[in-house]
């Protein structure tokens, strides 16, 4: 029985599955708007998602086996703690897209898993090795974020042609930036340790304050795109994402400007997350409930 307990965990840690959580929920919601309702074809086209993250993120472990044994966070990870053997890694990476595959094949659409796909291949072999070398691979790695509420989009009906999945998938997108850019200034240390280029390296304390502020804020202007292109319409919606947008503003500009020299890093990127999650989880209600 441990020994089942111990392979479930680390089929867990490998597919890195708190990650790949949220990037089911985020698929979730983009079929939520687009059908407007929640019933068991909501569940398959997740999964799929779900199962595609945790091979791409199994993937990554592969990938950064080397440089996880030089960093404090990521030692313990399965391959640098020799828990698992690297190929074993690799095998259980193949496993996870190829299911994934299958299922949104088989129970979503050519589109979705075409979208599924190209998800893989920007983690993997663009985002991962460019950010060896860019300090700013953040920026293009963010695109990873904004694919699978498009998928989620696409199996629940919608369009592509449909202008609300592109104000829905720049939230995403412009989300992932501070959120990506607050965890590298978290770890920076480490990453400098590991040999990664960090923004640290390009800007001061003062200059890196301001330049998240300006993404935090415009993530909360982005989401008013969202009500303007129709995805919502109703009243109440629209002036709780406008009330929510400045309360993040005046959060994040509190922090910076009370800790310019010393950035509090981490209660910024909570904050930042929290503010995602109550606005998906808003839109959801909307689309569900006041449509």
């Amino acid at each position: 029985m441990s020994r089942i307990k111990n392979i479930i965990k680390l089929l867990f840690e490998v597919g890195k599955f708190k990650i790949t959580s949220f990037v089911a929920v985020s698929t979730s919601v983009g079929f939520i708007l687009a059908s407007g309702k929640i019933d068991l074809t909501i569940i398959l086209p997740t999964i799929g998602v779900f199962l595609l993250a945790s091979g791409s993120s199994a993937l990554n472990h592969f990938q950064e086996r080397d440089v996880d044994a030089l960093m404090d966070r990521t030692r313990n990870r399965p391959i640098p703690a020799k828990k698992i053997a690297p190929l074993s890694v690799l095998q259980i990476a193949a496993a996870y897209i190829i299911a994934g595959s299958l299922v949104l094949y088989l129970w979503s659409n050519t589109e979705a898993l075409l979208l599924g796909w190209l998800a893989v291949v920007w983690y993997n072999v663009v985002y991962t090795p460019m950010k060896r070398k860019f300090a700013m691979a953040v920026v293009p790695g963010s695109v990873i974020g904004a694919i699978p509420p498009v998928i989620g989009w696409v199996a629940g009906g919608g369009s592509l042609a449909n202008p609300q999945v592109y104000a829905l998938a720049l939230f995403f997108f412009i989300w992932q930036i501070p959120h990506f850019w607050l965890l590298l200034l978290i770890h920076g240390k480490d990453y400098e340790n590991a040999g990664f280029p960090t923004l640290t390296q390009i800007f001061n304390n003062v200059q890196l304050g301001r330049i998240t502020f300006v993404w935090v804020a415009a993530l909360a202007i982005s989401v008013l795109l969202i009500p303007f292109f129709g995805i919502s319409s109703n009243a109440i919606t629209g002036i709780v994402l406008l009330l929510l947008g400045i309360l993040l503003v005046i959060s994040i500009r509190k922090i910076l400007s009370e800790y310019l020299e010393r950035i509090v890093f981490r209660r910024a990127f909570m904050v930042v997350n929290l503010y995602v999650l109550l606005v998906v989880l808003l839109l959801s209600v909307d689309r569900l409930l006041l449509k």
